[in-house]
């Protein structure tokens, strides 16, 4: 196929092969211009027909490859015009061939049937010959009988009565005991009649008669041999020229018929040369045709003339030995058929079956042309449909989802169309769907940064403890939520920090649900964090404008997180009250002072924090109540450790711990094992070893859960 645009058809190579054509156009010009100059007399001369030729070789030369670039790229390119090629390949292929091989057929065998009538017309000439020589040699054998003593020369007629009367100019010669005897009235020229051949007189045979080749003359000629009484032999010569007028009659009524003695080889030893030399002796007169006859009119316009070429065996004269002369033979089919059937050609019969002949060809042309045609019509129903595929995948390119094919038959390539409409809308769908997906994935990323920014910084330090926390959601956004509050109390110069709450909590769900009730879940904890911000806002309008904004607001907010129960029971009837009944959250909440090391903590329903003290015990934090969300009027228990120096708490999601593959959970267990093994590393170095030996236990399969870690260190 040629290049093609952008689904809109064929790239038309006018501009690249536009010099080539305009090329072809004007040698096509001159060729039609010198054939005109060759038909006016005496204009022009030699050089014209030399200048056609140049120009119909250039024509071939340059034309040839722009009209198969055409063929090609433009007529081949359509279905429709591949099939028409595809159905005439098919159709009139094994028509084409079939005539062919008719016609080859029909010519070899005319050929064949034209040289056998030559050679028998040829071979009936030499029998009559054999025949009047043997006549002849009798009638001479009678006479010297009759005589009893050696004709003289004149005394022996040439021919018999009987030879008189045939119209072949039969040539004697007479040889007795090997001596020529004259004879009265014998026709010859300078090499007839032959002379008699020492093959002949060595053999045994009595008689031989063939087309023999003596120099450049070719003959009909028979020997005979008749042994007399007292030993003597009698040999009789006769021979009839081949010519023009024998050519002639041979050919009579078929047509014309010539020899080339002058082309006819032999091998023969030679008494000039060395013993064992072979030399191809070939007539004196190289290339001498004989010709004969005349070539009868033509009988309609598909009478023409035919040539067929053979070769006639013929004997050498002077040694006996077999050579071939070519023979060629010209007709016309005409001519043929009347000599093989001959009078059968005439009669009512024949012309009635030339009629059904006739009859039977135009039905099977007209059977063929009709096979054309509903090829031509059912490719249609075919190129139509390609058609209107091709229309239909250009709109759809065009961004046109709309179009639809119009099917109106029932066949396998009207299914297709119909897939192609089907296609066509569910490619639509999908589009509306990705453009949907796209503007969610975009909503999501803005909520990603959104709760990025409601973490705290991961890192955080107050006197006498250090924090660190990581969320790794599972999906865009997370369900998890930890939070870091520092409480501070104010001085003559500065905040001082009095202690920090710690929340850790896992909504119900994933996915942006989860990560809406995480948002409503961080400002109510933070409202209640700020709720002293709000009093001393509200004490008088000079004081709220004054107020600073940041961490640094917040003097002795702590006091409200000391009681991290206290603050559950507030959470929980919030959730209850503002989200649907099968939404919760398990959380766990508590602060540490600053001046008593003491952590105070409850824990709503989420996996008991642990503490793994310095002194290798573990102690896990599990007092507190049910989820909160999920019923209303519930009362969370509290409990208070001390956080001795090296002591380190581990507070974490389901996320950590449930992770499965072939070995089961990953398990508090193994959480304490590597958390132990990196408990003298930073905080942010053991919490990267948990995340890697979490992913190692998942594999390759995908994260199952957000993954929340909180780590403290006394």
């Amino acid at each position: 196929m040629g290049l093609r645009n952008q689904g809109s058809g064929p790239i038309t190579s006018a501009t690249a092969w536009s010099p080539r054509v305009q090329a072809v156009g004007w040698m096509t010009a001159g060729f039609l211009t010198c054939l005109a100059l060759g038909q006016v007399p005496g204009v022009g001369g030699g050089w014209v027909s030399w200048l056609e030729w140049l120009l119909l070789i250039a024509i071939v030369v340059v034309g040839t490859p722009v009209l198969y670039r055409h063929a090609r790229g433009e007529m081949l390119w359509r279905l429709r015009n591949k099939l028409t090629l595809t159905y005439l390949l098919i159709g009139l292929s094994p028509v084409v061939l079939f005539c062919a091989l008719f016609g080859l057929a029909a010519y070899v065998a005319a050929g064949q049937f034209a040289i056998h009538l030559v050679t028998a017309r040829m071979e009936g000439k030499l029998d009559r010959v054999a025949m009047e020589n043997t006549s002849t040699a009798a009638h001479i054998a009678n006479l010297i009988t009759g005589n009893k003593a050696p004709p003289t020369e004149g005394e022996i007629p040439a021919t018999t009565p009987e030879e008189e009367a045939s119209a072949l100019p039969v040539q004697t010669a007479v040889f007795l005991d090997g001596h020529a005897v004259g004879m009265h009235g014998a026709m010859g020229h300078d090499r007839t009649p032959l002379w008699l051949p020492q093959w002949f007189l060595q053999g045994k045979k009595d008689e031989a008669h063939a087309l023999v080749l003596d120099g450049e003359h070719l003959s009909l000629a028979a020997i005979d041999r008749r042994r007399l009484l007292g030993g003597r032999t009698l040999i009789v010569i006769g021979s009839v020229p081949v010519d023009c007028e024998l050519m002639g009659s041979v050919a009579e009524e078929l047509g014309s018929a010539s020899v080339v003695p002058g082309l006819s080889n032999r091998e023969a030893d030679d008494s000039d040369n060395a013993p064992g030399d072979k030399i191809v002796r070939r007539a004196e007169v190289k290339g001498s045709i004989i010709a004969g006859g005349e070539m009868p009119p033509k009988v309609n316009i598909g009478d023409l003339t035919v040539r067929f070429f053979s070769t006639v065996p013929t004997m050498q004269w002077d040694d006996g030995t077999p050579t071939v002369v070519p023979l060629n033979v010209q007709s016309r089919p005409s001519v043929l058929y009347r000599q093989l059937f001959g009078a059968a050609l005439t009669g009512r019969s024949t012309s009635l079956l030339r009629f059904v002949f006739l009859a039977v060809c135009v039905f099977f042309a007209f059977l063929e042309i009709f096979a054309l045609w509903m090829a031509r019509r059912l490719s249609r129903t075919v190129t139509e449909s390609v058609e209107a595929l091709y229309d239909a995948t250009v709109r759809i390119d065009q961004g046109d989802f709309q179009h639809r094919i119009d099917v109106q038959r029932t066949d396998q390539v009207a299914d297709l169309c119909s897939s192609f409409n089907r296609m066509s809308a569910s490619l639509g769908r999908l589009l509306d769907e990705q453009k949907e997906k796209e503007r969610l994935q975009s909503e999501l990323s803005i909520a990603q940064e959104v709760q990025a920014n409601l973490f705290p910084v991961a890192e955080l330090w107050v006197p006498g403890l250090d924090l660190y926390g990581v969320c790794r959601p599972a999906r865009s956004v997370s369900g998890d939520y930890y939070d870091f509050l520092v409480f501070h109390r104010d001085t003559e110069h500065t905040n001082v920090p009095t202690g920090v709450g710690i929340a850790l909590g896992d909504i119900s769900g994933k996915g942006i649900s989860a990560a809406l009730l995480m948002a409503n879940l961080h400002s109510a904890v933070r409202a209640y964090r700020f709720a002293t911000e709000e009093l001393v806002y509200s004490s008088s309008t000079l004081s709220g404008l004054n107020a600073p904004r940041g961490e640094e607001a917040i003097t002795d907010g702590g006091e409200v997180f000391e009681s991290p129960g206290r603050i559950l029971a507030l959470l929980n009837r919030h959730l209850y009250r503002s989200t649907q009944p099968e939404k919760y959250a398990t959380l766990f909440l508590a602060h540490y002072n600053v001046e008593t090391s003491k952590l105070t903590c409850s824990n709503a329903g989420h996996l008991p924090p642990i503490v793994l003290c310095a002194d290798g015990s573990v102690r896990r934090l599990t007092k507190g109540g049910t989820v909160v969300g999920l019923m209303d009027g519930m009362h969370y228990d509290e409990e208070t450790v001390t956080l001795s120096p090296g002591d380190l708490l581990i507070a974490f999601s389901d996320g950590v711990t449930e992770p499965e593959n072939d070995f089961g959970e990953f398990g508090e267990e193994r959480l304490i094992e590597v958390v132990q093994q990196m408990r003298d590393q930073p905080l942010a170095a053991i919490a990267a070893q948990v995340l890697d030996a979490l992913d190692a236990w998942i594999g390759a399969d995908e994260q199952p859960d957000d993954i929340t870690l909180v780590l403290a260190r006394a």
